[in-house]
Parts: structure tokens; C-alpha cells; sequence
């Protein structure tokens, strides 16, 4: 099993212009509707929040904000996006297996603590034989803290229990079941109930109010505009900000990635140097991880521009020669 982290756990995906953190004024509403009491909006509204303890329903907290005329536009328009964001399933934001650091159960805790110190993590699942068999997680700080005695015991027997939700559950609910019981890391499962991949509360956060980076985080460019109109981003790009990022909206398939479309489209594992056709630009694997596309760069079709040929013998010159009379 392979057991080395890769550089980036983590897809970034921040929007376009967006700056780090919104403002104050704006972050007040976003801040109420990631609480589970929604208190800010029900006290907006008139109501009393410390006699609304239940978790209001989507339907009931946009009518809230259509009721309330102390909300401003700007305040509108984020809880809008907000909401468009928090309703996207797992399955379009979660990390992928492939992209996931596991340790093996089996593992001697020395040999983990080495592997976790050279990635830019804190939380790994711990697995039996295949990363189907999930058994639990655990901290950085779970293998740094053993004594000699038990670091050469197996990871397995510190792993501490994980959070599954299935790959269809929606951003916020998520983000709130996450948030109630204290789940840093869960673990994504796909309709046949294997491992889809993993969503940390991080990810979630990011889903809703952009980019969040420490510095520890690996600051590698989601996209980076090249010479001549060349857009070059990440494989694991999804389709909306693919599209964000480069005005291509991709068609939707049995695909959340571009890396997924440009796999359809040549029904084939690609290969360095494959490219498809895509809204009049050239789709170009730039970089292979393995069988994974890690880099595409996003290349403009020149149209061939028609220009006349000039004539050979001047107007005047031809007329003359034909016999017409010149102009005087």
C-alpha cells in the first residue's frame, strides 16, 4: 500500500477575485447561518432565538431573509451564495481517494510519526488491507505523544472513530452535523459503500466563504495564465470553477472534474500531450500523477484571418492599360 502523502490533500477552489475573508459587515449574516441556532436572523426578524433551538429548514431560513428589510444587498447576495454553495453534495467537493494520505493499520507508530511529519496535515484515516476499510483516524499528535514503549506498536490501535456521510449529503448540512458533533474529518462513501474520499470541516468552509490558507498550506496556483491566452489549472478542478476560471462551461457527464471530462472524452486512462476540443480552446494534459491528470493547460484555437491580396498593377495603371479613359 502506498503510503506516501501527497504534496496536497486538499484542493483549493477560491473564487475568482475574492478576497481572502469578506468584510465585517458582510461576514455577520454568513456567521449566523453557519450557527445552528440561526440567532442573528431570527432576532433580524423580530423572533426570540433563545426559543428556536431546532435547526430551521433551508425553505424556512430564505424566508426569513426575504422577510427582513434590515438586510442590505450586499448582505442579501452572499446569503444567496451561501445557500447556492451549502446545497452541492459531498460528492463535488470532497478530496479523492487518490489524493488521500492513509496509513495502513498495521503500521509501527515510528514509522506513521515519520510519514505524518513530512506531510502538511494533522488528520489521517487509518484503514485494514484496502482504503475501503476505514477503521478510524488519527491525530498528528497521537503519534508524537507515545513513549518508547509503544512506538513500536501498530497506528490501528490508536486510531480514534470517524464520521461516514454519504457522498449525496449536502455542503451545509454537513458542515452543521460536522460542526454539532465535534468532526474535524469524515469520511465520504459512494453509493456501492466504498471509499469516495474524505471532507474535513475546512473543506466545507471553504465551499462557502472561500480560500482559507495557513502557513502551512502548499500555496500551489489553482490556475496561472500563460503567454499567449494560456490558462493552465489543476486536473481536480471542478466543472463550476473550471468554468469560473476560464469562461468554458464543460458539459455535465459521469464527470466532476475536467480531468473526468477529458477522461470521457477519449474513453481512455490519458496520457502527456492528449488533448480535446472544448468551446473553441484545445484541452492539453500538461502533467500526469501517475494515472491521475494533474495539471491541463487550456489553449485558444487561432482562427486563420483572410486577408485580401493586394492588386498587382494599380487602378489607374489597369485602366489605362484596357483602354479605359483615366480620371482627370
Amino acid at each position: 500500500m502506498d503510503r506516501t502523502p501527497p504534496l496536497d490533500q486538499t484542493p483549493s477552489r477560491p473564487p475568482p477575485g475574492t478576497p481572502s475573508r469578506p468584510p465585517r459587515g458582510l461576514a455577520r449574516p454568513l456567521v449566523w447561518l453557519l450557527s445552528s441556532s440561526t440567532n442573528l436572523v431570527v432576532r433580524l426578524s423580530g423572533g426570540d432565538p433563545g426559543a428556536l433551538r431546532e435547526e430551521l429548514s433551508a425553505e424556512r431560513m430564505r424566508a426569513l431573509v426575504a422577510e427582513n428589510t434590515q438586510l442590505t444587498a450586499d448582505e442579501r447576495a452572499l446569503i444567496e451564495e451561501v445557500f447556492a454553495a451549502g446545497e452541492r453534495p459531498l460528492r463535488e467537493v470532497l478530496v479523492p481517494r487518490t489524493e488521500v494520505a492513509f496509513l495502513d493499520a498495521a503500521l509501527p507508530v515510528a514509522a506513521a510519526a515519520r510519514v505524518a511529519a513530512n506531510s502538511p496535515h494533522s488528520r489521517f484515516p487509518v484503514c485494514r488491507e484496502s482504503h475501503d476499510e476505514v477503521i478510524g483516524f488519527v491525530h498528528i499528535r497521537d503519534l508524537l505523544a507515545p513513549g518508547p514503549a509503544g512506538r513500536d506498536g501498530p497506528v490501528g490501535g490508536l486510531a480514534r472513530p470517524v464520521k461516514f456521510l454519504p457522498s449525496s449529503k449536502r455542503v451545509l448540512p454537513a458542515l452543521s452535523e460536522m460542526r454539532r458533533e465535534g468532526c474535524h474529518l469524515a469520511i465520504v462513501m459512494d453509493e456501492y459503500g466504498g471509499v469516495a474520499g474524505i471532507v474535513t470541516m475546512e473543506d466545507l468552509l471553504e465551499e462557502l466563504i472561500g480560500d482559507i490558507r495557513d502557513e502551512y498550506d502548499v500555496h500551489d496556483a489553482q490556475a496561472r495564465r500563460l503567454h499567449g491566452g494560456v490558462v493552465e489549472v489543476d486536473g481536480l478542478l471542478n466543472l463550476d470553477d473550471f468554468a469560473a476560471e476560464t469562461g468554458i462551461r464543460l458539459p455535465a457527464g459521469p464527470y466532476e472534474t475536467v480531468a473526468g471530462h477529458i477522461m470521457a472524452a477519449l474513453r481512455r486512462v490519458p496520457a502527456e500531450g492528449d488533448s480535446v476540443d472544448a468551446g473553441g480552446h484545445r484541452l492539453l494534459v500538461a502533467r500526469m500523477d501517475g494515472r491521475r491528470v494533474a495539471r491541463v493547460r487550456v489553449v485558444p484555437r487561432v482562427t486563420p484571418q483572410v486577408v485580401a491580396a493586394p492588386l498587382a498593377t494599380p487602378p489607374a495603371t489597369l485602366r489605362a492599360a484596357t483602354g479605359d479613359p483615366a480620371d482627370t
